[in-house]
């Protein structure tokens, strides 16, 4: 059974990427929503847990950010054990994490994704349709020494206000060597939220735009951005910062 699956996983992949995948939907919840992978490490482990009440077959896999790439081509310098399992319902399973080479920056931050295919029991014989629900949650790979600390790397964040064919968007330049998290980020005026423009990240000594939905201009008043990070452990804090003139 296990070998006919795996000739499936393919198509099952293809098919998990055009689906939202919600926690709500998916009964194996990965335990967390980052690994972080020291670089002094042997291994990381990754926590799964079955909450569905029926079993299912999961295959793990990471690749280097591009989501479409089935697990057969993917490429990065981890190898997941075991690959592939079973587990039954109200389970739960440790996956280790090992890292192969080669070697990686030693001034940044390097960012994988960690991907987990769930393929529930068939229902043959039953009204029903089963799915194959993927998630994917960020890799850090983190070389020892890094200034700072990843949890506080925002308040080094650089925010400027660009005008751009469409509408404005909001610019933040990350002088750091770690990768930063938004879980919201949004343009103040006169201290009043006036747009959104979602979740992001950006990349360790790089630059990401966020376009602002539905602001083709920079309005009158006095102008602030608030913005909310997401830790190693998944918590979220608050922030506020001011915009570069």
């Amino acid at each position: 059974m296990v070998t006919a699956v795996m000739r499936m996983l393919p198509a099952l992949v293809f098919l998990a990427a055009l689906l939202p995948v919600t926690p709500a939907h998916a009964g194996v919840v990965i335990a967390g929503t980052r690994v972080v992978y020291p670089a002094h490490e042997n291994e990381v482990t990754l926590g799964l847990n079955n909450e569905a009440q029926r079993p299912a077959l999961v295959q793990l896999w990471i690749d280097d950010g591009d989501q479409d790439t089935p697990p057969e081509e993917a490429k990065a310098p981890f190898v997941m054990t075991p690959p592939l399992l079973r587990m039954d319902a109200g389970t739960r399973q440790a996956v280790r994490i090992r890292f192969t080479g080669p070697a990686q920056p030693g001034d940044r931050e390097s960012l994988y994704w960690v991907n987990v295919l769930e393929i529930p029991p068939s229902s043959a014989g039953e009204d029903k349709l089963d799915l194959a629900f993927r998630s994917r949650i960020k890799l850090f790979y983190r070389p020892a020494g890094l200034p700072g600390e990843a949890d506080s790397a925002h308040r080094q964040l650089r925010w400027s206000l660009q005008q751009r064919v469409g509408g404005l968007a909001v610019q933040v330049d990350n002088p750091t060597p770690w990768h930063v998290s938004f879980a919201a980020i949004s343009l103040t005026v006169d201290g009043k939220v006036s747009a959104d423009t979602g979740s992001g990240m950006v990349a360790p000594r790089a630059a990401q735009v966020f376009p602002l939905d539905g602001l083709a201009t920079r309005p009158p008043g006095a102008i602030g951005i608030e913005y909310s990070t997401i830790t190693d452990v998944g918590a979220v804090h608050e922030a506020s910062a001011s915009l570069a003139h």
